[in-house]
């Protein structure tokens, strides 16, 4: 499109693409801080929803020439409804940990002890592993496909072509991807010896660990478990979408990470809206039987 790029050019469209990245990350911030949800994960759901009516035109103009046999259709379809499904279930799951608290006498009233739980989510780090792995993989495989497009060496050729998407390195290199940012991710958010010590501080404690350092111990030893299984569940979800787009030459909104987003996002952006309203529920109740008392 531009025949003679010059400097000025180039650093125009690095300008350009700068602050548009900044504005973006800008209105992400203010969606959060003043709207309901996630404000980057919102602009990436609106993204991801844009896409989608070309997305299903695309799959079906491919059925009617006949490059894709309706049977696949049907089938992609079911298939996103069972990823659909999953994520939702893994994504809701929760590990609940028993929490006692004793008897405490304040003045001269005496309190009973009470149980509660603390929720420990399967998959804590959410959908940041799967964008950081797929991240992390698009840097080399951009730099050796522009390099293997002139007269680049054999061994770079042979990494352009072992890193292509749904190529089993890619696809290796993804999962391993994915479980690192799934632990490291998780042990960011979630710290177990601040979590033993509120407990500690509050009288809190698990049934037959005991306070402090071992409470820890367990409470880490749980959410490490339960990473696992959100780490393996995360990598199945993502590596479909590269199959089935390599198999059959389909849109990759059909599962993974487009899926995860708009899931995700969604069941997040409902939850803060529910305790939207019941807050106001609440002060609504307050206020009212003020006024109720002052009447009276």
């Amino acid at each position: 499109m531009v025949i003679n790029p010059g400097w000025f050019f180039k650093l125009s469209t690095v300008i350009t693409l700068v602050g548009g990245t900044m504005f973006l990350m800008w209105l992400g911030e203010q969606i959060t801080s003043r709207g309901v949800g996630n404000g980057i994960s919102l602009i990436i759901f609106a993204g991801i929803v844009a896409n989608l009516p070309g997305t299903v035109v695309q799959t079906l103009e491919l059925s009617r020439t006949g490059a894709l046999p309706t049977i696949w259709v049907v089938g992609l379809l079911l298939i996103a409804i069972v990823v659909i499904a999953a994520i939702v279930f893994f994504e809701r799951a929760q590990r609940r940990l028993l929490i006692q608290y004793p008897k405490r006498q304040v003045g001269n009233k005496m309190f009973q002890g009470d149980t509660s739980h603390l929720p420990l989510k399967l998959n804590t780090s959410g959908v940041i592993p799967v964008i950081f792995g797929s991240s992390l993989l698009l840097l080399p495989a951009t730099i050796a496909s522009f390099a293997a497009q002139g007269d680049a060496p054999q061994w770079l050729q042979v990494t352009s072509a072992l890193l292509g998407r749904g190529q089993p390195l890619y696809l290796i290199l993804f999962a391993v991807f994915i479980v690192f940012f799934a632990f490291f991710y998780t042990s960011i958010v979630f710290n177990p010896t601040d979590t033993a010590d509120n407990l500690k501080r509050s009288g809190g404690f698990i049934p037959g660990i005991r306070p402090g350092e071992r409470t820890a111990q367990h409470i880490d030893y749980v959410l490490t478990r339960i990473t696992v299984v959100g780490a393996v569940y995360l990598m199945v979800v993502a590596l479909i979408p590269e199959t089935i787009h390599s198999q059959l030459n389909v849109s990759q909104f059909i599962g993974g990470t487009s899926l995860l987003i708009l899931v995700t996002v969604t069941l997040d952006t409902v939850t803060q809206i529910q305790s939207h309203l019941i807050a106001q529920q609440y002060e609504g109740l307050v206020k009212r039987s003020r006024l109720g008392g002052k009447r009276k």
